[in-house]
């Protein structure tokens, strides 16, 4: 690739990048995972890409608002845009050492940061009165239900055809700007690459003196990923998840895996339904959206496909 007309690529990285469904979540397995994850992103940077990366973030801030509970009679519990930044400065810290190393290794020299993001989005949004963003461990229905009894919590299901289907689910506002973004990019053209709005960034709204106040909310890190990569002008938005492709009529006799499609065809897939709100949903509409928004094109894949992908060799690809 001409070194000149380096790409952009923002990497929206789905949580089994950093914990899978069966693990405990222990330091030791999030940085295996993420040693994992740092090979695929090494090997698209000697591709020639520019990149910057942002991760979900469901798994970290369920179980820290766990310890949050749990811990409220010794140590004050810290609300849920706070534990957004927290977790934010786990993964980042994560990624950030990971990624460091393994070009240490091959004797380069890439400046690597990890930028603690605010998303703005807006008070009233209706998702506040109807949560739907899962986070946390999974759960069988006895025990979502005793949970919900519990603890409050509203859960829903959202993984079918799993033995443990049901998550927490928390509110989750549409996101519509990056505070950060004029730092990221400038921090991109210095040819860094950028860990950036992790967990979909810290929910904040904008007051009447345009100061900035935070909110309860964790949001989808996929929508967020589109704003950001339209806000950084990126060329590619490449989506990664647990499969290879986005499917049509999925977990039935005609499933189908989508390859090359245009944005139209993928909005009358959405339409249709066949994308799960709390899964796949999330992801195309942030895909369709980056491509209308004018970017090249959007692609989602699995981890261990990304580089294929980006040749064009497999995974769902978006195109006007």
């Amino acid at each position: 690739m001409n070194t000149e007309k380096k790409k952009l690529v923002v990497i929206a990285l789905g949580g089994n990048a950093i914990k899978q469904a069966h693990e405990k979540g222990t330091a030791e397995e999030q940085f295996k995972n993420v040693e994992i994850t740092c090979e695929q992103l090494v090997k698209m940077n000697a591709m020639g890409y520019k990149l910057i990366i942002t991760h979900g973030n469901g798994p970290q801030a369920g179980n820290l608002l766990i310890q949050q509970e749990e811990g409220k009679n010794i140590v004050p519990p810290q609300p849920l845009d706070v534990v957004g930044a927290m977790t934010q400065g786990q993964i980042g810290y994560m990624f950030q050492n990971t990624l460091q190393n393994y070009f240490m290794q091959k004797g380069k020299d890439i400046p690597i940061t990890a930028v603690i993001t605010q998303v703005l989005v807006k008070e009233d949004d209706p998702d506040f009165k109807d949560p739907s963003k899962p986070v946390g461990p999974f759960y069988t229905e006895v025990e979502a239900k005793e949970l919900e009894k519990a603890k409050g919590y509203i859960v829903k299901k959202v993984k079918p055809n799993s033995d443990k289907p049901w998550r927490r689910v928390v509110p989750s506002p549409e996101p519509y700007g990056i505070v950060e973004s004029n730092c990221i990019k400038a921090l991109v053209d210095a040819r860094a690459i950028v860990i950036a709005s992790g967990g979909g960034g810290i929910p904040v709204m904008k007051n009447n003196d345009g100061t900035l106040s935070g909110l309860e909310a964790v949001i989808d890190k996929d929508k967020a990923g589109n704003k950001l990569a339209q806000e950084v002008k990126a060329d590619i938005f490449l989506v990664l998840t647990d499969v290879e492709n986005a499917k049509i009529n999925f977990g039935e006799q005609n499933e189908q895996a989508l390859g090359n499609i245009t944005v139209e065809e993928a909005e009358k897939y959405l339409q249709e339904g066949h994308f799960l709100a709390g899964s796949m949903g999330p992801k195309v509409t942030a895909a369709i959206r980056f491509v209308k928004a004018g970017g090249e094109k959007s692609i989602i894949t699995s981890l261990a496909n990304a580089a294929d992908a980006l040749n064009g060799k497999t995974g769902t690809i978006i195109v006007k």
